[in-house]
C-alpha cells in the first residue's frame, strides 16, 4: 500500500492486497521451473510498530494465494547493521545456499534501490518494478519494468535467447 508516496506493508491480513496480474505472472516462471524466494525487510517489527506474528500471518496467505517457495524475512532496522539487511546480500545467499540455487543465473525482482543493490551484491541479474516512489535509485538495475507481469515477460524472453 501506498500513502503520500511511500509504500508501506500491509498491517493485517485485512489489508493485504495481491495486485492484479501478480498470480499469473508468478505462474507462468513457476512453469518454467523457477524457485519464487520473497526476500523482504521488515525493520516495522524491530521499531515496536509491528509484530513479528503479524508478518508471519500476512506471509502465510501469500504462500496460501501464490505460487512462492519461501520466504526470507530480516526483521532487523538499520541500527543494528545486521547481515540480511537489504542492501546486502545475506538473505538471498542464505536462499541460495538452502535451496541450491545458482546466483548467477537468477534474478532479483525489486520495486526499491535496495533490492537492486541486493540482488547484484549476490551476484544477480536485477529487474527495477519501476515506480514514482522507486526513483533516485542509487544502482542501475539490468532491467527497468512496469510491473511484476513485465519482469516475468523480460525473465522468459531472456531464457528462449
Amino acid at each position: 500500500m501506498v500513502r503520500d508516496g511511500v509504500p508501506h506493508p500491509p498491517a493485517s491480513i485485512a489489508e493485504l492486497e495481491i495486485l492484479p496480474g501478480v498470480a499469473a505472472a508468478l505462474n507462468r516462471l513457476i512453469e518454467r521451473n523457477f524457485r519464487l524466494i520473497v526476500v523482504t525487510n521488515q525493520p516495522d517489527v524491530a521499531r515496536g510498530t509491528q509484530t513479528r506474528e503479524a508478518v508471519e500471518e500476512i506471509n502465510r496467505r501469500l504462500g496460501e494465494e501464490l505460487p512462492l517457495t519461501a520466504f526470507c524475512v530480516c526483521f532487523h532496522d538499520t541500527p543494528d547493521n545486521c547481515a540480511c539487511r537489504k542492501p546486502k546480500p545475506g538473505l538471498i545467499t542464505q536462499a541460495a545456499a538452502e535451496y541450491n540455487i545458482e546466483l548467477g543465473r537468477s534474478y532479483v525482482v525489486g520495486d526499491r534501490w535496495s533490492d537492486i543493490a541486493a540482488g547484484q551484491s549476490a551476484g544477480c541479474k536485477t529487474l527495477l518494478i519501476d515506480l514514482p516512489y522507486s526513483q533516485g535509485s542509487r544502482c542501475t538495475p539490468t532491467y527497468r519494468v512496469r510491473d511484476l507481469s513485465e519482469a516475468a515477460d523480460v525473465i522468459l524472453r531472456e531464457l528462449a535467447e
